[in-house]
This record gives structure tokens, sequence and C-alpha cells, in this order.
């Protein structure tokens, strides 16, 4: 490895009392120069002690910068975080992360090196020492087949060049010259319309477990449904702003989340019509109840009664998502990003 570059490190967080202090820490206690790290912490207006538990941080280790984020969605302090950076090398990393070793930046800077890209992906598990049993379900549920889009890299523990849309977390500085920054009209996915860009530009990406990291998944069934409902929504501003970023994996949960309630009202006036209605539920619940087994049967037979609520809150919370936000757009409640202005897009 030649001479350490300096890396910045972007935190984006809202209401993160509860996790933040930790991540700090991880961030903190890496096996890198101490002089060529810095850790900008964007907080967006919180009702917790968030900035208090920040601030502390920052009067105790001079690595740690605190800002605020005037536009409160990730989106806004990614952006500001990228302009405010000093770094050669830039990485975010959300406030609710677990990471299990001190070599994550040493290997950054190793692969960015050896592999000759300016992107790194990474894996994201949910699988974290705390998770509660209901945590540990979702996690399961989220890295199995119909739990997460088909061409996802996030999950991933082969080492590989890949696409950098899904996964992509860490750029060098000069990512931000050709393909702009982050957007901050976007309050989920604005990480993979980045990154959609990144892809668009030509430019590789490489994952590697050596870069993996664990976040928190959502604690209840409630939780987990909003968390859907707003990554619907940002897969619907996505697909405005890059309509060739629409994929079978983003079309079917609103159509499934608005068609299966219409023929079952249709079917009411004409039978076939019921009988269609029939027929998907039977072959969803069939999906998803094969789905559920096969995880029980690997992982415990105790987690079967979990997952099959699991897997409609997060299907249904993606496709009501994606209608909510197109019915606000058609009705001039929401404003729909602006297309993406490329040839061919």
């Amino acid at each position: 490895m030649s001479d350490c570059p300096k890396i910045s490190i972007i935190v984006p967080i809202r209401n993160e009392e509860k996790y933040i202090a930790r991540t700090l820490e991880y961030l903190l206690n890496q096996d890198y120069p101490p002089d060529k790290l810095e850790i900008l912490v964007g907080v967006g207006d919180s009702r917790d002690q968030t900035v208090e538990v920040v601030k502390d941080f920052e009067k105790e280790d001079s690595r740690v910068k605190y800002f605020r984020n005037p536009f409160g969605w990730s989106s806004g302090a990614r952006a500001l975080g990228a302009k405010m950076a000093s770094g050669d090398i830039l990485i975010y990393v959300d406030g609710h992360t677990y990471i299990d070793n001190n070599q994550i930046l040493k290997n950054t800077v190793r692969l960015m090196e050896e592999k000759g890209v300016e992107v790194l992906s990474r894996p994201q598990f949910l699988d974290t020492p705390e998770n509660t049993f209901f945590q540990k379900a979702v996690s399961l549920a989220r890295k199995s087949t119909i739990g997460h889009g088909l061409d996802s890299t996030i999950y991933t523990t082969e080492e590989k060049y890949v696409d950098p849309s899904s996964s992509g977390a860490t750029y060098k500085r000069e990512v931000f010259y050709k393909v702009g920054n982050f957007d901050t009209d976007f309050d989920a996915c604005e990480d993979f319309e980045f990154n959609f860009r990144c892809a668009r530009a030509g430019l590789k990406s490489f994952t590697s477990m050596t870069l993996a990291v664990y976040y928190y998944p959502r604690a209840t069934l409630g939780a987990l449904f909003k968390q859907m409902t707003r990554y619907g929504v940002g897969r619907l501003r996505l697909a405005c702003k890059h309509p060739s970023s629409l994929s079978l994996g983003t079309i079917i949960p609103p159509l499934f989340t608005a068609g299966m309630p219409l023929l079952l009202l249709l079917g009411l006036f004409w039978k076939p019509l019921f009988y269609l209605f029939l027929i998907g539920a039977g072959f969803y619940a069939a999906a998803v109840i094969i789905s559920s087994a096969s995880i029980a049967v690997r992982n415990g037979i105790k987690y079967l009664p979990v997952l099959l609520p699991i897997y409609p809150a997060i299907h249904i919370g993606l496709g009501w998502g994606f209608l909510l936000e197109m019915t606000r757009i058609l009705f001039g409640i929401s404003k729909a990003p602006r297309r993406f202005e490329k040839k061919g897009d």
C-alpha cells in the first residue's frame, strides 16, 4: 500500500441517540493514521439527544466534526458532507451501524489500488450481535430470494466486480466531479440514485467481505412497513428521474398492492376476475409459505410464524409507498424529480 490517502467518513443521521455513540467508536477505533481521517456527522433536526452526543465526541476527538443538516433527509447530509469533505476518499456510513473489525479503512485503500476502481461496494448485512428475535427474522427474510431485489449485491459474500447501483458506498473524490452530487430531492434511495449515475458513467466497482458492515433491522412490524413505504416512495422518484431504472422487481410490488384489491372488488361483479384474484392470492401465499418454511427448516421452526407477516410488510410497504408517491405527483401534492438529462436515459 502506498502512502495513506486522507479519508472522509460521512455519517448522515437523525434521531440516532441510541446507536450513534457506538458507531462513532467503531470508526474512531479503525487502524488508520489519525491525521488522515475525518468523520463528518450531518444531523437533521432530531427529537432526541443525537446532537448532544455528537458534539460531546467532537469535543473529545478533533477527527469528529458535527454539522447541521437543514434538509433533514439523509440525502442532504450526504450532499453537504461531500462538499465539506477534505479527503481523497469519501465513505458513507449510517448512524446505526455495527462494525466487527478495525481494518475496513485499510482494506478500502488496498482494494481501490489493487482493483483499479473509483467506487467500492460493500456487503451490508442485518446480522448484529444485539438483534432481537424479530430482528433476526427480518434479517433472514431480507436475505432471501423474495425478500430483496433480485439484482442486489448488498448481501453477497463473493469478492467480485459489480454494478455499483445497489451497494456502492465509497468513492474517490473525482467521482463527484464526473457524476455530480447526491440529489437532495430524495428522502430515500438517494444512494441508489447516485450509484445509478455512477453505473451510467461507466465507473467500475468492487465488493468484498473485507468491507462488510452490519445494520440494525427495524424492531417491529410497523416500523418495518414504514421503512419499506419510504423505500417505495424512493423507487417511484428514482423511476421518474431515471426511467431506465425500472425493473421487474420495482414494478411487481405496486402492481400486486393495487391489483389484488382491484381484482377482488371487480370480482364481486364478474366471477372470472374473482377466480383470477384467488389464483394470484394463492400463488403469493405459496411463495411466502415456501420461503418462510425453507428459512425455518435451516434456522429454526420458531421463525415460521414471524416470517409469514414480515414478507407482506416488505412487499405491500414497497408497493404502497410507490403508489402513494405516484398519487401525490399526479395531484400536484409532490413534485417529481427532474428527469436525468443524458442520451439514452
